[in-house]
């Protein structure tokens, strides 16, 4: 039993550091153009230096309900691990995670509506580029999106012993 939690434990870090990176790093969309790579992200776009995202008016509010959502996600994932470690000390025996596993479908749900609407909306494209790929961090985000559901199922059936 104590190798399984230390293992969620583990996991739950893990996402957590990953959604911070694939939120934080601009490499969502790679691309190349006659000056090079070029990467864009969340919040800027970078080929040899990095200046503010160029977004047209109808697609700045998409961005931003992006940003909300994963800075959402990074928020109740952070508060999911705080309760798990609470939990696992208040808890009585054979009761379960009810609470860390709600908080962290939360966070999935945030992860999933950010990631597709980043999906819908901006992997067709990248600016000064001819032809786009998807980039290290929209990978993460999706990998965390896994992670997170896994890890509130296994909160949700998971018993202190």
């Amino acid at each position: 039993m104590l190798v399984l939690l230390a293992g969620i434990f583990v996991v739950h870090i893990a996402t957590v550091i990953m959604l911070f990176v694939s939120t934080i790093a601009n490499v969502w969309m790679v691309g190349t153009s006659y000056l090079g790579t070029v990467s864009t992200g969340l919040w800027r776009l970078c080929n040899n230096t990095c200046e503010q995202l160029p977004v047209s008016t109808s697609d700045e509010a998409s961005l931003k309900a992006v940003q909300a959502f994963m800075i959402l996600s990074i928020i109740f994932s952070v508060i999911a691990l705080v309760m798990f470690i609470v939990q696992l000390f208040t808890l009585e025996k054979g009761k379960r995670f009810y609470i860390t596993g709600a908080i962290m479908l939360v966070c999935w749900l945030c992860i999933l509506i950010g990631v597709s609407i980043y999906t819908a909306r901006f992997t067709s494209r990248v600016p000064l580029s001819t032809s786009s790929h998807h980039g290290y961090c929209f990978i993460l985000a999706w990998i965390c999106f896994c992670f997170s559901f896994i890890i509130s199922i296994l909160y949700l059936v998971l018993r202190k012993k």
